[in-house]
Protein backbone atom coordinates (compact mmCIF):
# COMPACT_ATOMS: atom_id res chain seq x y z
CA UNK A 1 0.00 0.00 0.00
CA UNK A 2 2.81 2.18 0.22
CA UNK A 3 3.08 2.69 -3.35
CA UNK A 4 -0.84 3.84 -3.17
CA UNK A 5 -1.39 7.96 -3.03
CA UNK A 6 -1.91 9.06 0.23
CA UNK A 7 -5.71 9.69 -0.59
CA UNK A 8 -5.92 6.47 -1.68
CA UNK A 9 -3.96 5.25 1.63
CA UNK A 10 -6.52 7.20 3.67
CA UNK A 11 -9.87 5.76 1.85
CA UNK A 12 -12.30 5.15 4.94
CA UNK A 13 -13.55 1.45 5.27
CA UNK A 14 -16.40 2.12 8.23
CA UNK A 15 -18.77 4.98 8.59
CA UNK A 16 -16.44 5.30 11.92
CA UNK A 17 -14.00 6.54 9.65
CA UNK A 18 -15.83 8.86 7.16
CA UNK A 19 -15.28 12.30 7.62
CA UNK A 20 -17.76 15.03 6.66
CA UNK A 21 -21.94 14.39 5.49
CA UNK A 22 -23.04 14.17 8.99
CA UNK A 23 -26.42 14.89 7.48
CA UNK A 24 -26.43 12.40 5.66
CA UNK A 25 -24.65 9.53 7.88
CA UNK A 26 -24.46 11.05 11.60
CA UNK A 27 -26.58 9.39 14.10
CA UNK A 28 -30.07 9.07 13.29
CA UNK A 29 -29.85 10.26 9.71
CA UNK A 30 -31.65 8.92 6.69
CA UNK A 31 -28.30 7.11 4.98
CA UNK A 32 -27.24 5.99 8.55
CA UNK A 33 -30.54 4.55 9.43
CA UNK A 34 -30.99 2.63 6.01
CA UNK A 35 -27.27 1.03 6.90
CA UNK A 36 -28.40 -0.19 10.28
CA UNK A 37 -31.89 -1.58 9.00
CA UNK A 38 -30.00 -3.64 5.94
CA UNK A 39 -32.48 -1.97 3.81
CA UNK A 40 -30.88 0.34 1.50
CA UNK A 41 -33.36 1.44 -0.97
CA UNK A 42 -31.42 2.98 -4.46
CA UNK A 43 -30.21 6.76 -4.84
CA UNK A 44 -27.89 9.69 -6.30
CA UNK A 45 -25.43 11.25 -4.45
CA UNK A 46 -24.90 14.82 -6.01
CA UNK A 47 -22.22 16.81 -4.76
CA UNK A 48 -18.99 18.24 -5.74
CA UNK A 49 -15.36 16.11 -6.52
CA UNK A 50 -13.70 14.79 -3.45
CA UNK A 51 -16.54 14.64 -0.92
CA UNK A 52 -16.87 10.89 -0.27
CA UNK A 53 -19.67 9.70 -3.00
CA UNK A 54 -17.53 6.73 -4.26
CA UNK A 55 -16.11 5.87 -0.90
CA UNK A 56 -19.78 6.36 0.51
CA UNK A 57 -21.19 3.71 -1.63
CA UNK A 58 -18.21 1.06 -0.86
CA UNK A 59 -18.77 1.41 3.27
CA UNK A 60 -22.23 0.71 2.50
CA UNK A 61 -21.57 -2.14 0.20
CA UNK A 62 -19.33 -3.85 2.69
CA UNK A 63 -21.39 -2.91 6.14
CA UNK A 64 -24.56 -4.42 4.78
CA UNK A 65 -22.38 -7.19 3.00
CA UNK A 66 -23.95 -6.46 -0.04
CA UNK A 67 -22.30 -7.47 -3.55
CA UNK A 68 -20.93 -4.24 -5.69
CA UNK A 69 -21.02 -3.77 -8.75
CA UNK A 70 -19.21 -0.44 -10.59
CA UNK A 71 -19.84 0.91 -13.84
CA UNK A 72 -19.02 4.21 -14.96
CA UNK A 73 -20.61 6.15 -17.52
CA UNK A 74 -17.19 7.19 -19.36
CA UNK A 75 -17.15 4.10 -20.60
CA UNK A 76 -19.85 1.81 -20.39
CA UNK A 77 -22.61 1.15 -22.77
CA UNK A 78 -26.13 -0.45 -22.52
CA UNK A 79 -24.66 -3.86 -23.29
CA UNK A 80 -22.10 -3.08 -19.85
CA UNK A 81 -25.41 -2.58 -17.96
CA UNK A 82 -27.41 -5.35 -18.88
CA UNK A 83 -24.32 -7.71 -18.29
CA UNK A 84 -24.13 -6.37 -15.06
CA UNK A 85 -28.17 -7.08 -14.25
CA UNK A 86 -27.86 -10.25 -15.56
CA UNK A 87 -24.78 -11.01 -12.87
CA UNK A 88 -26.54 -9.41 -10.32
CA UNK A 89 -30.04 -11.29 -11.30
CA UNK A 90 -27.76 -14.18 -11.00
CA UNK A 91 -26.63 -13.56 -6.88
CA UNK A 92 -29.78 -12.24 -6.05
CA UNK A 93 -31.46 -15.79 -6.13
CA UNK A 94 -28.01 -17.68 -5.02
CA UNK A 95 -28.96 -19.05 -1.61
CA UNK A 96 -25.35 -17.54 -0.36
CA UNK A 97 -26.77 -13.98 -0.95
CA UNK A 98 -26.80 -11.58 1.80
CA UNK A 99 -28.80 -8.84 0.33
CA UNK A 100 -29.25 -6.89 -3.26
CA UNK A 101 -26.29 -6.44 -4.88
CA UNK A 102 -25.44 -2.97 -4.72
CA UNK A 103 -24.79 -1.11 -8.78
CA UNK A 104 -22.84 1.62 -8.38
CA UNK A 105 -22.74 4.12 -11.36
CA UNK A 106 -19.82 7.28 -11.60
CA UNK A 107 -20.54 9.98 -13.51
CA UNK A 108 -24.34 8.72 -13.68
CA UNK A 109 -25.02 12.15 -15.53
CA UNK A 110 -22.92 10.67 -18.26
CA UNK A 111 -25.63 8.37 -19.25
CA UNK A 112 -27.91 9.17 -21.97
CA UNK A 113 -31.17 8.15 -22.06
CA UNK A 114 -31.31 4.69 -23.32
CA UNK A 115 -28.63 3.72 -21.30
CA UNK A 116 -30.69 4.89 -18.28
CA UNK A 117 -33.72 3.55 -20.20
CA UNK A 118 -31.74 0.01 -18.82
CA UNK A 119 -31.55 0.86 -15.76
CA UNK A 120 -35.41 0.84 -14.83
CA UNK A 121 -36.77 -2.81 -15.09
CA UNK A 122 -34.14 -3.62 -12.23
CA UNK A 123 -34.38 -0.66 -9.85
CA UNK A 124 -38.19 -1.04 -10.17
CA UNK A 125 -38.34 -4.92 -9.48
CA UNK A 126 -35.48 -4.93 -6.72
CA UNK A 127 -32.71 -6.96 -8.49
CA UNK A 128 -30.53 -4.13 -7.70
CA UNK A 129 -29.87 -1.14 -5.44
CA UNK A 130 -29.12 1.27 -7.73
CA UNK A 131 -26.35 4.28 -5.78
CA UNK A 132 -25.55 6.75 -8.69
CA UNK A 133 -22.69 9.60 -8.49
CA UNK A 134 -23.08 12.89 -10.13
CA UNK A 135 -21.10 16.21 -9.57
CA UNK A 136 -24.26 17.74 -12.20
CA UNK A 137 -27.99 18.60 -11.04
CA UNK A 138 -29.89 15.18 -11.44
CA UNK A 139 -32.33 17.21 -12.80
CA UNK A 140 -30.84 18.49 -16.10
CA UNK A 141 -29.10 15.10 -16.52
CA UNK A 142 -31.15 12.61 -14.62
CA UNK A 143 -34.43 11.02 -16.75
CA UNK A 144 -37.31 11.51 -14.83
CA UNK A 145 -38.55 7.60 -14.42
CA UNK A 146 -35.11 7.27 -12.82
CA UNK A 147 -35.52 9.63 -10.52
CA UNK A 148 -38.72 9.05 -9.47
CA UNK A 149 -37.21 5.07 -8.43
CA UNK A 150 -34.20 7.09 -6.54
CA UNK A 151 -33.98 9.68 -4.15
CA UNK A 152 -31.34 12.47 -4.61
CA UNK A 153 -28.99 13.16 -1.45
CA UNK A 154 -27.13 16.40 -1.80
CA UNK A 155 -23.14 16.12 -0.18
CA UNK A 156 -21.81 19.66 0.15
CA UNK A 157 -17.42 20.61 0.30
CA UNK A 158 -16.03 19.62 3.70
CA UNK A 159 -16.20 22.63 6.15
CA UNK A 160 -12.82 23.68 8.00
CA UNK A 161 -13.60 21.07 10.93
CA UNK A 162 -13.80 18.61 8.55
CA UNK A 163 -10.37 19.21 6.40
CA UNK A 164 -9.00 19.48 10.02
CA UNK A 165 -10.29 16.26 11.31
CA UNK A 166 -8.90 14.62 7.69
CA UNK A 167 -5.54 16.35 8.64
CA UNK A 168 -5.36 15.35 12.26
CA UNK A 169 -6.50 11.38 10.97
CA UNK A 170 -3.80 11.33 7.46
CA UNK A 171 -0.53 12.94 10.61
CA UNK A 172 -1.56 10.18 13.09
CA UNK A 173 -3.08 6.37 11.02
CA UNK A 174 -1.04 7.13 7.71
CA UNK A 175 1.63 4.12 7.16
CA UNK A 176 3.78 6.99 5.88
CA UNK A 177 2.92 10.31 7.30
CA UNK A 178 2.60 8.95 11.14
CA UNK A 179 6.57 7.89 10.86
CA UNK A 180 7.83 11.30 9.95
CA UNK A 181 8.37 14.27 11.72
CA UNK A 182 5.09 16.24 10.98
CA UNK A 183 4.96 20.21 12.20
CA UNK A 184 2.02 21.91 11.53
CA UNK A 185 2.12 25.75 12.08
CA UNK A 186 -0.88 26.78 9.78
CA UNK A 187 -3.53 25.65 7.89
CA UNK A 188 -5.31 28.40 6.51
CA UNK A 189 -3.03 28.10 2.76
CA UNK A 190 -3.54 24.15 2.70
CA UNK A 191 -7.45 24.78 3.17
CA UNK A 192 -8.33 27.51 0.95
CA UNK A 193 -6.38 25.00 -1.62
CA UNK A 194 -8.10 22.48 -0.84
CA UNK A 195 -11.73 23.95 -1.55
CA UNK A 196 -13.70 21.14 0.58
CA UNK A 197 -12.24 18.52 -1.80
CA UNK A 198 -11.00 16.14 0.85
CA UNK A 199 -8.95 14.10 -2.21
CA UNK A 200 -7.56 17.36 -2.91
CA UNK A 201 -5.93 18.15 0.53
CA UNK A 202 -4.69 14.61 0.26
CA UNK A 203 -2.80 15.14 -2.64
CA UNK A 204 -1.40 18.18 -1.19
CA UNK A 205 -0.19 16.17 1.76
CA UNK A 206 0.99 13.58 -0.69
CA UNK A 207 3.20 16.78 -2.59
CA UNK A 208 4.41 17.93 0.50
CA UNK A 209 5.58 14.61 1.94
CA UNK A 210 7.16 13.65 -1.24
CA UNK A 211 9.23 16.99 -1.56
CA UNK A 212 10.21 16.71 1.83
CA UNK A 213 13.77 14.60 2.82
CA UNK A 214 13.10 12.02 5.03
CA UNK A 215 15.19 12.93 8.16
CA UNK A 216 13.83 16.71 7.86
CA UNK A 217 11.02 18.05 9.62
CA UNK A 218 7.52 18.44 7.41
CA UNK A 219 6.45 21.75 8.22
CA UNK A 220 3.03 22.95 7.29
CA UNK A 221 2.30 26.25 6.72
CA UNK A 222 0.95 28.79 4.39
CA UNK A 223 4.38 30.00 2.86
CA UNK A 224 5.33 26.43 2.28
CA UNK A 225 2.31 24.83 0.81
CA UNK A 226 1.80 27.80 -1.29
CA UNK A 227 5.94 27.54 -2.59
CA UNK A 228 5.12 23.73 -2.87
CA UNK A 229 2.46 23.97 -5.37
CA UNK A 230 3.71 26.21 -7.74
CA UNK A 231 6.90 24.99 -8.10
CA UNK A 232 4.80 21.86 -8.81
CA UNK A 233 1.76 22.27 -11.30
CA UNK A 234 2.10 19.05 -13.02
CA UNK A 235 0.99 17.90 -9.41
CA UNK A 236 -2.35 18.53 -10.75
CA UNK A 237 -3.49 18.03 -14.82
CA UNK A 238 -5.76 19.52 -16.57
CA UNK A 239 -8.45 16.87 -15.68
CA UNK A 240 -7.97 16.88 -12.17
CA UNK A 241 -7.85 19.56 -9.59
CA UNK A 242 -6.07 23.06 -10.90
CA UNK A 243 -8.50 22.59 -13.79
CA UNK A 244 -11.33 23.30 -11.24
CA UNK A 245 -9.42 26.56 -9.40
CA UNK A 246 -8.65 27.80 -12.83
CA UNK A 247 -11.88 27.68 -14.36
CA UNK A 248 -13.87 29.09 -11.27
CA UNK A 249 -11.46 31.98 -11.48
CA UNK A 250 -11.64 32.46 -15.17
CA UNK A 251 -15.77 33.02 -14.81
CA UNK A 252 -15.71 34.89 -11.51
CA UNK A 253 -13.55 37.42 -13.80
CA UNK A 254 -15.70 37.46 -16.74
CA UNK A 255 -18.77 37.78 -14.14
CA UNK A 256 -16.71 40.58 -11.92
CA UNK A 257 -16.45 42.75 -15.37
CA UNK A 258 -12.04 42.18 -14.66
CA UNK A 259 -11.04 41.90 -18.79
CA UNK A 260 -7.38 41.70 -17.65
CA UNK A 261 -8.10 38.91 -15.12
CA UNK A 262 -10.06 36.91 -17.32
CA UNK A 263 -7.54 36.93 -20.23
CA UNK A 264 -4.50 36.05 -17.50
CA UNK A 265 -6.70 32.90 -16.31
CA UNK A 266 -7.58 32.15 -19.83
CA UNK A 267 -3.76 32.69 -20.79
CA UNK A 268 -2.94 29.92 -17.90
CA UNK A 269 -5.75 27.41 -18.96
CA UNK A 270 -4.74 27.56 -22.68
CA UNK A 271 -0.34 27.23 -21.49
CA UNK A 272 -1.58 24.42 -19.37
CA UNK A 273 -3.05 22.56 -22.32
CA UNK A 274 -6.91 22.76 -21.56
CA UNK A 275 -9.50 21.65 -23.83
CA UNK A 276 -10.64 24.66 -26.04
CA UNK A 277 -13.82 23.64 -27.02
CA UNK A 278 -14.73 23.26 -22.75
CA UNK A 279 -13.46 26.99 -22.68
CA UNK A 280 -15.37 27.49 -25.43
CA UNK A 281 -18.33 26.04 -23.77
CA UNK A 282 -18.37 28.15 -20.41
CA UNK A 283 -18.66 31.23 -22.73
CA UNK A 284 -21.13 30.24 -24.30
CA UNK A 285 -22.42 29.68 -20.58
CA UNK A 286 -21.59 32.82 -19.34
CA UNK A 287 -23.15 34.46 -22.17
CA UNK A 288 -26.77 33.23 -21.41
CA UNK A 289 -26.25 33.22 -17.51
CA UNK A 290 -23.83 36.29 -16.28
CA UNK A 291 -25.00 38.74 -19.57
CA UNK A 292 -28.25 37.38 -20.80
CA UNK A 293 -31.09 39.87 -22.22
CA UNK A 294 -28.79 43.14 -21.18
CA UNK A 295 -26.95 42.04 -24.36
CA UNK A 296 -27.99 39.11 -26.17
CA UNK A 297 -25.44 39.59 -29.29
CA UNK A 298 -23.00 38.24 -26.56
CA UNK A 299 -24.78 34.48 -26.95
CA UNK A 300 -24.35 35.19 -31.01
CA UNK A 301 -20.35 35.91 -30.35
CA UNK A 302 -20.00 33.08 -28.17
CA UNK A 303 -21.48 30.65 -30.26
CA UNK A 304 -19.48 32.23 -33.29
CA UNK A 305 -16.60 31.39 -30.78
CA UNK A 306 -17.25 27.58 -30.79
CA UNK A 307 -17.90 27.45 -34.25
CA UNK A 308 -14.32 29.06 -34.81
CA UNK A 309 -12.70 26.92 -32.39
CA UNK A 310 -14.09 23.60 -33.85
CA UNK A 311 -13.09 24.96 -37.36
CA UNK A 312 -9.54 26.33 -36.60
CA UNK A 313 -8.11 24.77 -33.65
CA UNK A 314 -5.05 25.82 -31.77
CA UNK A 315 -3.27 27.92 -31.16
CA UNK A 316 -4.80 30.11 -33.91
CA UNK A 317 -8.47 29.53 -31.67
CA UNK A 318 -6.54 31.64 -28.75
CA UNK A 319 -8.10 34.62 -30.76
CA UNK A 320 -11.68 34.48 -30.91
CA UNK A 321 -11.42 32.90 -27.56
CA UNK A 322 -9.44 36.04 -26.27
CA UNK A 323 -12.15 38.21 -28.03
CA UNK A 324 -15.11 36.53 -26.78
CA UNK A 325 -13.62 36.82 -23.60
CA UNK A 326 -12.70 40.63 -23.56
CA UNK A 327 -16.19 40.83 -25.03
CA UNK A 328 -17.74 39.26 -22.13
CA UNK A 329 -16.14 40.53 -19.45
CA UNK A 330 -16.79 44.24 -20.68
CA UNK A 331 -20.73 43.61 -21.36
CA UNK A 332 -23.40 44.75 -19.27
CA UNK A 333 -24.24 41.75 -16.82
CA UNK A 334 -28.28 40.45 -16.42
CA UNK A 335 -28.67 37.30 -14.82
CA UNK A 336 -32.55 37.79 -15.06
CA UNK A 337 -33.06 35.02 -17.24
CA UNK A 338 -31.33 32.80 -15.05
CA UNK A 339 -32.74 33.88 -12.00
CA UNK A 340 -35.99 33.14 -14.22
CA UNK A 341 -35.82 29.56 -14.73
CA UNK A 342 -34.18 28.44 -11.49
CA UNK A 343 -37.55 30.47 -9.88
CA UNK A 344 -39.93 28.66 -12.07
CA UNK A 345 -37.95 25.95 -11.50
CA UNK A 346 -38.31 25.84 -8.12
CA UNK A 347 -42.22 27.04 -8.58
CA UNK A 348 -42.73 23.05 -10.46
CA UNK A 349 -40.94 21.19 -7.87
CA UNK A 350 -43.15 23.19 -5.08
CA UNK A 351 -46.29 22.39 -6.99
CA UNK A 352 -46.19 19.65 -8.94
CA UNK A 353 -47.69 19.33 -12.33
CA UNK A 354 -50.45 21.73 -12.29
CA UNK A 355 -52.75 21.38 -15.06
CA UNK A 356 -52.46 23.33 -18.83
CA UNK A 357 -55.74 25.52 -18.55
CA UNK A 358 -57.99 24.35 -21.48
CA UNK A 359 -58.03 27.18 -23.83
CA UNK A 360 -54.55 27.35 -24.59
CA UNK A 361 -54.50 23.36 -24.50
CA UNK A 362 -54.13 21.55 -28.04
CA UNK A 363 -57.38 19.83 -29.39
CA UNK A 364 -56.05 17.65 -32.30
CA UNK A 365 -59.29 15.47 -32.07
CA UNK A 366 -63.19 15.95 -31.67
CA UNK A 367 -63.10 14.35 -28.17
CA UNK A 368 -60.33 17.16 -27.24
CA UNK A 369 -62.80 19.66 -28.91
CA UNK A 370 -65.70 18.46 -27.64
CA UNK A 371 -64.23 18.39 -23.77
CA UNK A 372 -63.51 21.87 -23.98
CA UNK A 373 -59.83 22.21 -25.13
CA UNK A 374 -59.10 25.46 -27.35
CA UNK A 375 -62.24 27.17 -26.36
CA UNK A 376 -62.32 30.61 -26.28
CA UNK A 377 -58.21 30.71 -27.03
CA UNK A 378 -57.33 34.32 -28.55
CA UNK A 379 -54.87 34.18 -31.77
CA UNK A 380 -52.32 37.25 -30.88
CA UNK A 381 -52.36 37.69 -34.36
CA UNK A 382 -55.60 38.71 -35.11
CA UNK A 383 -55.24 41.16 -32.64
CA UNK A 384 -54.04 45.45 -33.01
CA UNK A 385 -50.08 45.54 -31.74
CA UNK A 386 -50.36 41.19 -31.68
CA UNK A 387 -51.32 41.16 -28.45
CA UNK A 388 -54.20 40.04 -26.30
CA UNK A 389 -54.44 39.70 -22.86
CA UNK A 390 -55.28 36.30 -21.30
CA UNK A 391 -54.55 33.57 -19.18
CA UNK A 392 -51.62 31.27 -19.79
CA UNK A 393 -50.29 30.54 -16.07
CA UNK A 394 -52.37 27.62 -14.46
CA UNK A 395 -55.32 28.49 -12.75
CA UNK A 396 -53.33 28.33 -9.09
CA UNK A 397 -50.15 30.55 -10.05
CA UNK A 398 -52.18 33.33 -11.86
CA UNK A 399 -50.08 36.65 -11.22
CA UNK A 400 -46.70 34.58 -10.14
CA UNK A 401 -43.69 36.45 -11.34
CA UNK A 402 -40.27 34.18 -12.30
CA UNK A 403 -38.83 37.13 -14.43
CA UNK A 404 -37.96 40.35 -12.93
CA UNK A 405 -35.62 42.45 -15.06
CA UNK A 406 -32.37 43.53 -14.12
CA UNK A 407 -31.82 47.56 -14.56
CA UNK A 408 -29.92 47.81 -17.38
CA UNK A 409 -31.16 50.10 -21.25
CA UNK A 410 -31.97 46.71 -22.72
CA UNK A 411 -34.18 45.26 -20.08
CA UNK A 412 -35.63 48.36 -18.94
CA UNK A 413 -37.11 48.69 -22.44
CA UNK A 414 -38.47 45.11 -22.71
CA UNK A 415 -39.77 45.55 -18.99
CA UNK A 416 -41.52 49.12 -20.54
CA UNK A 417 -43.25 46.65 -23.38
CA UNK A 418 -44.22 43.97 -21.15
CA UNK A 419 -46.08 46.79 -18.69
CA UNK A 420 -47.54 48.51 -21.58
CA UNK A 421 -48.67 45.22 -22.66
CA UNK A 422 -50.20 43.81 -19.60
CA UNK A 423 -51.84 46.73 -18.07
CA UNK A 424 -52.73 49.11 -21.01
CA UNK A 425 -56.29 50.57 -20.43
CA UNK A 426 -57.37 50.44 -24.67
CA UNK A 427 -59.73 47.43 -23.55
CA UNK A 428 -60.31 46.52 -26.73
CA UNK A 429 -56.54 45.73 -27.23
CA UNK A 430 -56.84 43.37 -24.03
CA UNK A 431 -59.55 41.54 -25.41
CA UNK A 432 -61.70 42.75 -22.87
Amino acid sequence: MSNAPLAERMRPRTLDDYIGQKHLVGEGSIIRRMIDSGNVSSFILWGPPGVGKTTLARIIANTTKSAFHTLSAVTSGVKDVRDVIDRCRQESMSMFSSGRPILFIDEIHRFNKSQQDSLLGAVEDGTVTLIGATTENPSFEVIRPLLSRAQVYVLRPLDENDLQQLLDAAISKDEILSKRDVRVEETAALFRYSGGDARKLLNILDLLEQSTAHGETLTINDRTVTERLQQNPQAYDKNGEMHYDIISAFIKSVRGSDPDAALYWLARMIAGGEDPEFIARRLVILAAEDIGLANPNALLLANATFDAISKIGMPEGRIPLAECTVYLATSQKSNSAYMGIAAALAEVERSGNQPVPLHIRNAPTSLMKDLGYGTNYKYAHDYPGNFVRQQFLPDSLVGQRFWNPCDNQAENVLARRQYDRWFATDKDNAGE
